[in-house]
């Protein structure tokens, strides 16, 4: 089987972290972003990913070969030379997905985190004998997005409604699709939407199917949201494998620590904490609702809630960071300095406080 991941453009809601790397390349949860998706893919029984790029696919490749052998999985790009849209990279990549065994293949959004079903969507698709399956996810405000209007007792979709005023249902599309090759018959060359060009005309067809995501879903595309798909990651974590989070009783909730992390005495780390790579914590730290990438070192008695730390960057003695603070890679944060919702951009020194939400450059 053979799956295509919509990698895209430029990253800019992640900025700074993603002037300095592709966005799937960002770490979630102590790993790229896209990792979690080509390991999901292996696990359902993909042999080969192809990713939909525009941006630095020289990057994008070069550093995912290494995992290539890692996770036994063939990765390739098919590069746009402009934006297509989330149909266009279909028709571009046409020859890579189709060969003769005819099997239908996956296509995921790379911004999207969840416990990824892929084999129960697999038996699903098989099961409805339909020309392509989509993902759909519950959401407490169905006016933001697109609602995906099925029949409840066969999961076929009969409608979809753009942002509805009125409420018309909970379900939206979750960015994951099985599609027979047949589909990319549909699809021409060019820019175009695969969610109001394409599903639409398959729905009328009485040929497209839902099925209801079980456990989490995020679309993790900007900081906010970054953090509250982590929340629901490390949850799903903590039901499905327990072991992999960090306890003892500095340990407040869900917190991960990678093994090569270094914590020192007295700290208070959770809930909702990722610490990376070769982090180290210095004494008396409190740590909550962030993320602290690799390399980065954390000094005595500095406090960081709901931001996220970028690569290699220090937050001083004493320091505090929070509101949605976005350091980049390779910040240096004072002594004793506040940062309120700063967003600062890489390689930068912070010797003053930053009171109000906003870009250093």
């Amino acid at each position: 089987m053979k799956a295509l991941i919509l990698v895209g453009g430029f990253g800019t809601r992640l900025r700074p972290l993603t002037l300095n790397v592709p966005k799937p390349l960002v770490d979630f949860a102590n790993k790229p972003m896209i990792l979690h998706q080509i390991e999901a893919l292996k696990g359902a029984g993909v042999t080969e990913v192809v990713l939909a790029i525009n941006y630095q696919p020289d990057r994008m490749l070069s550093f995912l070969k290494e995992f290539e052998a890692q996770i036994g999985i063939k990765i390739t790009c098919s590069q746009e030379t402009e934006p297509l849209g989330t149909a266009g990279p279909l028709a571009l990549a046409r020859d890579k997905l189709v060969d003769e065994s005819g099997d239908p293949f996956f296509v995921l959004n790379s911004d999207v985190i969840s416990e990824y079903p892929l084999k129960e969507m697999i038996e699903f698709h098989k099961a409805h004998g339909g020309e392509a399956s989509i993902m759909v996810t519950k959401v407490d405000e169905p006016s933001k997005y697109g609602v995906v209007i099925m029949e409840e007792s066969t999961g076929r979709v009969e409608k979809f409604v753009e942002k509805p005023k009125l409420f018309v249902g909970n379900k939206i599309n979750a960015g994951i699709y099985l599609l027979n090759p047949s589909v990319l018959d549909r699809i021409e060359l060019r820019p175009t939407s695969i969610e109001k060009e394409v599903f639409p005309k398959i729905a009328a067809e009485k040929k497209l199917f839902a099925m209801v995501l079980p456990g989490f879903w995020m679309d993790i595309g900007q900081p906010k949201d970054y953090i509250t798909g982590l929340r629901l990651y490390l949850d799903s974590l903590r039901k499905r494998s327990p072991n992999m989070l960090a306890s003892g009783t500095h340990i407040l909730g869900n917190v991960l620590v990678h093994e090569t992390a270094k914590i020192g005495e007295g700290c208070l780390i959770g809930p909702d904490v990722a610490i990376g790579p070769n982090c180290t914590v210095e004494s008396g730290v409190r740590l909550s609702r962030c993320t602290v990438m690799r390399g980065v070192r954390i000094k005595k008695h500095a406090c960081v809630s709901g931001s996220i730390i970028g690569w290699h960057s220090t937050v001083g003695q004493w320091a505090r960071v929070e509101n949605m603070t976005i350091l980049g890679e390779d910040v240096h944060v004072g002594d004793e300095v506040y940062s309120n919702g700063g967003v600062v951009l890489p390689h930068k020194e912070i010797k003053t406080s930053i009171l109000k939400p906003e870009i250093l450059m």
